[in-house]
């Protein structure tokens, strides 16, 4: 299976199909993650929690990949990120419109399976999104 596909698996299953029993076979055991949103989990309960706080946050939570480039054990993607704003949320309380901000993510592979991910997003953006929704 490609480095290619294992990200699309992880946007596509583990995010927004939000199939957390698949964490196994996408992701390795001593997995880290850095989060766009500023959090920081390490293996496969911490990552299921942090993709269930995202799901609690924002409904129809999709992760829309824009690009991928790949090189040796790394790949890069570039994307959006959106969802219905319907629970707490970057302390904004819920105003049951869509958001959506872009980001990009660094994935590091572990033999077949991504091992590391850090992802920044343009969270000023989103906030500023945020904000006038609440108006």
């Amino acid at each position: 299976m490609s480095s290619t596909h294992q990200v699309r698996r992880f946007y596509e299953v583990l995010w927004d199909a939000h199939d957390k029993s698949a964490i196994p076979s996408v992701l390795h055991e001593s997995f880290t993650f850095r989060g766009s949103l500023g959090q920081e989990k390490k293996g496969h309960d911490g990552f299921a929690q942090y993709v269930d706080g995202v799901h609690e946050a924002l409904g129809d939570y999709r992760c829309i990949i824009q690009q991928l480039v790949s090189e040796d054990n790394k790949v890069f993607a570039k994307m959006l990120f959106t969802g219905i704003h319907k629970g707490d949320f970057m302390g904004f309380s819920p105003t049951g419109k869509r958001v959506e901000w872009h980001g990009c993510a660094l994935f590091t592979f572990t033999g077949p399976l991504i091992s590391d991910v850090w992802v920044l997003g343009d969270l000023k953006n989103l906030e500023l999104k945020l904000e006038r929704n609440a108006i």
